[in-house]
């Protein structure tokens, strides 16, 4: 395996090639392009796969596309058996690559990356999200599944900083996806793999490198989330993901991480530095005539409030979308049914594409037809409401 591979014997023609049907695939819209040996390239738009019917590359060309693109770490996924890479494409595009082997040879998967990042207000974000940006200290998660927009997010969120902020941020990425100048802040960007060993070793060593804001690209293990809550801990703004659909299923997931004879130490670190928590759902949309026109991000928005604390302190997570809900007027967070039926009555989602995507499908029903007023009860609401008020706060500022 330590042999060399001499490039010069090879034309970068399958290389090529694959450029051409990333071209065609941003002509098309696309997110996603799937290449397998044996099989014909297909692309996703919109959460669906489409074909490009035609050629059909083979195992010893799937290999060879590998070594053309890879180069010098062909070697590393040859005993890897996976390896992610950033491809560039051109000054307005690159591409997060995963190449894997599987059956019949080796396929890969290019994730489109826009060299520019979109600000904020051109996703569509709730103006609370752009609040998080103005954070000096705490854990902000950005959760969803895979394609849900959370890099975009965090993106976004950093660029926010850069442009408005005097700080040094520290990124730990697996790759590198959007690439930031230095603006009025410092940006130390570090992938795993080139430029260090390890998320943990890295975040560990980000300690020691004068930070104000580290931005950890997904917390996998328990060694991760230790050092992230530390490092939210001791004056840091922490940023990071977790493949999670909500704000309680997130505050589960990092409890789990931990034995149970730990898990309330935890719970109480958790609730010190949480200062919210961001859902995404992406949601198929449509003009008047049912005629698809892209995506919109449906968010649940957890933010840090005395009894969003309390919960998580006493083991109440099953109360936590109930006091999102609540909070909606005082504190700016929302359900992903809340999020969902405002996109409904701005006319961009259809009935059916709302209900299949709502988190009770009843209930948003019910709030659609006009049976419930869609709001949480005042009783509840006011409740949680002076709960907060009787206490001090950090609550968000949305300049």
């Amino acid at each position: 395996m330590s042999e060399e591979i001499d490039f010069s014997q090879y034309d970068f023609k399958l290389r090529d090639k694959i450029n051409d049907y990333l071209k065609k695939m941003i002509a098309f819209g696309g997110s996603d392009l799937h290449v397998k040996a044996k099989s014909v390239v297909r692309a996703r738009k919109d959460g669906k796969i489409h074909q490009f019917p035609g050629w059909i590359m083979s195992t010893d060309d799937s290999r060879t596309l590998a070594k053309e693109i890879l180069k010098g770490d062909y070697m590393k996924f040859t005993k890897q058996k996976e390896y992610d890479t950033v491809h560039k494409f051109n000054e307005k595009y690159s591409f997060r690559v995963n190449f894997f082997f599987q059956k019949d040879g080796v396929s890969a998967v290019f994730r489109i990356i826009p060299t520019e990042i979109p600000p904020l207000k051109d996703l569509g974000m709730p103006s609370i999200v752009s609040s998080f940006a103005n954070k000096e200290r705490g854990l902000v998660l950005v959760t969803g599944v895979t394609g849900s927009g959370k890099s975009t997010t965090l993106a976004s969120i950093i660029d926010l900083i850069n442009r408005t902020k005097y700080k040094h941020i520290i990124t730990i990425e697996d790759p590198i996806e959007f690439t930031h100048k230095d603006r009025l802040c410092i940006v130390n960007q570090r992938s795993v793999g080139k430029d260090t060993l390890s998320f943990k070793s890295a975040l560990k060593a980000a300690l020691r490198e004068d930070p104000d804001i580290i931005l950890v690209g997904e917390m996998r293990d328990r060694e991760t989330v230790e050092l992230a809550l530390h490092a939210a801990d001791t004056g840091h703004l922490v940023f990071s993901t977790l493949h999670t659909t909500d704000a309680k299923e997130t505050v589960n997931r990092i409890i789990s991480y931990f034995p149970v004879d730990e898990q309330q130490r935890v719970r109480l670190s958790l609730s010190n530095v949480i200062q919210g928590v961001i859902s995404q759902r992406l949601i198929p949309t449509e003009d008047k005539d049912g005629k698809p026109t892209g995506r919109r991000a449906a968010m649940e928005i957890m933010v840090r409030t005395p009894t969003i604390e309390k919960l998580i302190l006493e083991n109440r997570d099953n109360e936590i979308p109930d006091v999102i809900e609540a909070g909606r007027d005082l504190y700016h967070s929302q359900t992903f049914d809340q999020s969902i039926l405002d996109l409904y009555n701005e006319g961009v989602i259809s009935k059916e594409k709302a209900k299949d995507y709502a988190t009770s499908a009843s209930d948003l029903e019910l709030k659609m037809s006009g049976l419930s007023s869609g709001k949480v009860d005042t009783n509840q609401a006011d409740k949680y409401k002076k709960e907060d008020l009787t206490q001090d706060d950090d609550i968000f500022d949305l300049k």
